[in-house]
């Protein structure tokens, strides 16, 4: 992590600003939106964005349904111009499929190329896929090795603590990957068999920060500004990474930022800024994906957006029966009546 400091003005604080660089990316700061399926499209991508995330990291795409130029996939690799950097996140096993189709799609307007080693889903894990590949680190070198030769963007990983309790290698997938000449590692605190249960275990993250040079980003438990900071303090890795946290809570990245930058704990959004950023995620999810599918990904968001909210639990009852936009914004606007 690289940290800058600029004079200003005498009517202005003086702050440290955060940046963090993966190979020739220069991060505006070094809090990180991570990839999340079904969650991270470009619609929520860009309110996280502008709620301050240095970068952002889009679902995880199939390299074998890029071979296969599956349509849904093309949908998953749209980038907007103001989303800001973006990373894309490949998965597969076939270490000349993943390379072949990262050069395919490398003149795409993504900054950064990740390869997921972290998902601990069944049908993604039975396959091979995904943290499988946490067992088998000499998959894990060829298809990280293919990786870095098919493309010239940086390319990174994102791994978990092992495997399961009995197979915690991620300081040697890290090592393995930094030799691969991959860029940056994330590292969730977890086993797959923890899926996302427990306490994620920040100092498997230290272990890794202190065994490579390249930078380390920390993932798990950052649900608060506070929370954050503890990662970095605690474990000395270069940067934060937020995933289900940011789940209905976008304005987590500017309460971090500003906690990290000058120890400022901003006020959480009030309802009148929570409705309007709910708003503005319908229409984008209109514009993007037409009335059909905006009003159904929609819902989830909504249950999360609602959470603790006064009348939040009958609102969440009747979310699923919404079938139009209208009914969606109708809904959206007598909750917060």
């Amino acid at each position: 992590m690289k940290r800058t400091e600029r004079t200003i003005g005498d009517d202005e604080a003086e702050t440290n600003i955060m940046k963090l660089t993966i190979g020739n990316v220069v991060l505006d700061n070094n809090v990180i939106l991570a990839p999340m399926a079904g969650v991270t499209d470009l619609p929520f991508r860009l309110l996280c964005h502008e709620q301050g995330a240095g970068l952002v990291c889009m679902e995880m795409v199939s390299a074998k349904a890029i071979y296969y130029n599956n349509k849904n996939t093309e949908e998953l690799m749209a980038v907007h111009s103001d989303e800001g950097p973006v990373s894309l996140q490949l998965f597969g096993s076939d270490p000349k499929i993943v390379a072949d189709m990262a050069a395919r799609i490398e003149d795409r307007p993504f900054s950064i190329l990740d390869f997921n080693m972290g998902c601990p889903v069944p049908k993604v894990v039975n396959n091979g896929e995904g943290s499988a590949l946490m067992r088998d680190p000499a998959l894990a070198e060829k298809l990280l090795g293919a990786l870095v030769r098919a493309v010239k963007k940086p390319v990174t990983v994102k791994i978990r603590k092992g495997f399961d309790e009995e197979h915690c290698n991620a300081v040697q997938i890290a090592k393995i990957a930094e030799n691969c000449g991959v860029s940056a590692v994330a590292v969730h605190g977890r086993t797959r068999a923890q899926y996302y249960g427990g306490e994620a275990d920040w100092d498997c993250i230290r272990r890794v920060k202190e065994a490579v040079k390249i930078p380390v980003i920390g993932n798990g438990d950052v649900d608060s500004p506070q929370a954050a900071k503890r990662l970095l303090e605690q474990t000395g890795c270069d940067g934060v990474m937020i995933g289900r946290a940011a789940r209905g809570n976008p304005w987590i990245f500017r309460e971090v930022t500003a906690f990290l930058e000058n120890g400022t704990l901003i006020p959480r959004p009030d309802s009148r800024e929570k409705r309007e950023i709910i708003l503005r995620h319908a229409r984008l999810q209109m514009q993007t994906k037409g009335e059909y599918t905006a009003v159904r990904e929609m819902r989830k968001h909504l249950a999360w957006y609602t959470v603790g909210m006064p009348h939040s639990a009958r609102f969440r009852q009747t979310i699923n029966s919404m079938e139009t936009m209208e009914e969606l914004l109708a809904g959206v606007e007598a909750i917060f009546a």
